[in-house]
């Protein structure tokens, strides 16, 4: 069973990493803008899959060449899965979404993701304290194929949930590898 105080120390810890990759997004979308918005969805895909193979690469091998390192990867793989959702949502396209919608629409797939959590999290009884970083890796290049597959398969499935399901679970992963690297 799940104590409360641990939940509450869950509670905060997710909400900190929230604020770390909301703020990497928004310096990003000034930087950039939306630009990401043309992407389609299996590019959004392949993007998240590039920064968990980064991550996989970083924990077998030991040493990183390119300054960013697996904490910026968990950042990046959280910030595309958000995105990939509101290109779920709007589809792709040329034009820019303005600054509070798109900031706004961000906010809002994370705190989706958080909400899954806290019911997982009460399910399972905070399990995913004892894993290793590594297992949240391979989970996320696990989600990606299952996502890839779905994608395949122009998004339908028999029994399985969508592709906004895994990326929401991805974005607990890495949120879990986080809270990990930040406070243990």
């Amino acid at each position: 069973m799940v104590q409360l105080g641990n939940m509450n120390k869950t509670n905060e810890q997710f909400d900190r990493i929230i604020a770390i990759c909301h703020e990497v997004f928004i310096k990003k979308m000034n930087d950039y803008g939306t630009a990401w918005r043309i992407l389609r969805l299996k590019s959004m895909t392949d993007q998240i899959y590039i920064k968990a193979q980064r991550i996989r690469s970083i924990e077998e091998k030991g040493i990183a060449k390119i300054a960013e390192d697996a904490r910026d990867e968990f950042i990046g793989i959280i910030n595309y899965c958000a995105m990939a959702l509101i290109q779920l949502e709007l589809g792709p396209s040329d034009d820019e979404l303005p600054a509070d919608v798109t900031e706004q629409k961000y906010m809002d797939n994370l705190l989706k993701a958080k909400h899954l959590m806290l019911e997982k999290n009460h399910d399972y009884g905070e399990a995913w304290r004892q894993m290793r970083i590594s297992s949240y890796t391979d989970l996320i290049l696990m989600k990606i194929k299952r996502t890839k597959q779905i994608e395949d398969n122009q998004g339908k499935t028999i029994i399985s949930e969508g592709v906004d399901a895994n990326y929401l679970d991805m974005i607990n992963y890495a949120i879990f590898g986080l809270i990990k690297l930040e406070f243990e």
